[in-house]
């Protein structure tokens, strides 16, 4: 229950008039649409024509970057503990709700926000919001639940604990990012979650599942004005509260070379550095760079350090873009015994794209790549759903899919050069190696 790659009601149906604000109009070609209501939650909606299905989902901006040290783990408790019975719905009938209809449901938790989210033919629309504000707004959160979902999540924690290649991804951002709240694991620590109480989690949810930190969200075959006329049903009474504060810009983040022993069968590495945030217009060279060096079997690194030198299974680059900064890296994992040669392997690739950039051929082509990524993905209406979302939760405006081909097209060879100097000279990364000792010496 983790970008150009982290379930109530009863069904009121009154819509007073000093309940709404418009926010702006639809797109012509896409039909995006937005209302504001007066208590600050914002309803986004895409109307995706030949669809006979709609995927909706409440996001909450409250995430494990929002947490302290001492409660860290929190908001993904939350999500857990809120599937555990509502007001209106035992834990059964939650779980039971849309797989009956031939539906799903789901949730999960990232550094910046929470989301709750299902997906069903349109006539069973009213039922998945139903739910999803049921979830959202009127969880029980009794404390015998808790005393149970606490073991789950520990079990989730420790399965992390014995999956190296998810488990060096936890250490790196924690290392990489060096007390920063964007470092801090999205699971808690095994101690920090032993110790939550109910009364954390009730205000909690209390201060920060309120109106202007909610977006409500639906794409497919969905009219606007009908779904803002539900949810209003369901979010009107919601109290407005305070929105979440931004998370501060980090100071700096790690950069060189750890290591760890942990008795594996291969090392795992990640190299990764600190990037410009979602609104920043370097998000999108970054994205080409990322996908020619290692978005697919044609990549660069999948060539080099797989094809022509069979070090290992696994590589491919990975990038996160928050609301205040952002990290682009590269992960391979290889036999202890060829974590040296994978490493330089991947150092010279990361070092020669930030010294030469790219050809014009190799941008030309990666460019049609990427577009064609974005626009199959598009047709998914979940990935509809979540780039509307983004919208709202980037505090950014509208664009229209020929708006974000037009600034992919527009990325020249010197913003190449330039973000890539930035960002993947390997000298700027922490190169992270999980792996067992005897390849490791001096391991930390």
């Amino acid at each position: 229950m983790s970008d150009l790659v982290e379930r109530r009601g009863h069904g009121r149906e009154s819509v007073p008039s000093s309940s709404l604000v418009e926010a702006s109009a639809q797109a012509p070609v896409e039909a995006m649409s937005e209302t504001r209501l007066d208590n600050g939650v914002r309803v986004l909606s895409e109307h995706i024509p030949g669809m006979r299905s709609a995927a909706i989902g409440v996001w909450v901006r409250q995430g494990a970057a929002h947490e302290s040290d001492d409660d860290t783990g929190v908001s993904h408790l939350l999500e857990h503990m809120v599937f555990k019975g509502t007001e209106g719905r035992s834990a059964l009938e939650i779980a039971d709700s849309l797989e009956a209809l031939g539906g799903s449901l789901d949730a999960y938790t990232s550094r910046e926000h929470t989301s709750y989210q299902g997906r069903v033919l349109d006539e069973h629309i009213p039922v998945a919001l139903d739910v999803l504000s049921d979830l959202v707004l009127t969880p029980n959160l009794d404390d015998a639940d808790l005393a149970l979902e606490r073991e789950v999540v520990l079990e989730e924690i420790a399965q992390v604990e014995d999956t190296p290649d998810d488990l060096v991804f936890e250490i790196h951002s924690e290392r990489l990012w060096d007390g920063h709240p964007y470092g801090r694991s999205i699971l808690g620590t095994k101690e920090s979650v032993a110790e939550m109480r109910g009364d954390t989690l009730r205000s909690l949810h209390a201060q920060r599942y309120v109106g202007e930190n909610l977006v409500v969200a639906a794409a497919g075959n969905v009219e606007h004005d009908e779904f803002v006329k539900r949810v209003v049903g369901h979010f009107d009474a919601v109290s407005p509260g305070e929105r979440s504060e931004r998370v501060a810009q980090p100071a700096g983040t790690t950069t060189g070379f750890q290591r760890i022993d942990r008795p594996t069968a291969q090392t795992h590495i990640v190299f990764g550095a600190e990037a410009p945030s979602h609104a920043s217009r370097d998000r999108y060279p970054l994205i080409l760079l990322s996908s020619i060096l290692g978005g697919g079997m044609s990549s660069r690194l999948f060539q080099k350090v797989r094809e022509e030198l069979g070090l290992c299974y696994s590589v491919f680059t990975f990038q996160s873009f928050y609301r205040s900064a952002g990290m682009v890296g590269v992960y391979v994992g290889t036999r202890p015994g060829t974590a040296d040669q994978a490493s330089e392997a991947v150092r010279g690739e990361l070092q020669r794209v930030a010294t030469e950039g790219l050809s014009e051929t190799d941008l030309d082509r990666i460019k049609q790549q990427v577009k064609g990524q974005v626009m199959l993905s598009l047709e998914s209406t979940g990935a509809r759903l979540h780039r509307l979302a983004s919208f709202a939760l980037h505090d950014e405006p509208f664009r229209g899919l020929d708006d974000v081909l037009a600034r992919i097209d527009g990325v020249t060879r010197d913003d190449i050069l330039r973000v890539a100097m930035q960002y993947y000279d390997p000298e700027l990364h922490l190169e992270l190696r999980l792996g067992p000792d005897d390849a490791l010496p001096g391991a930390t």
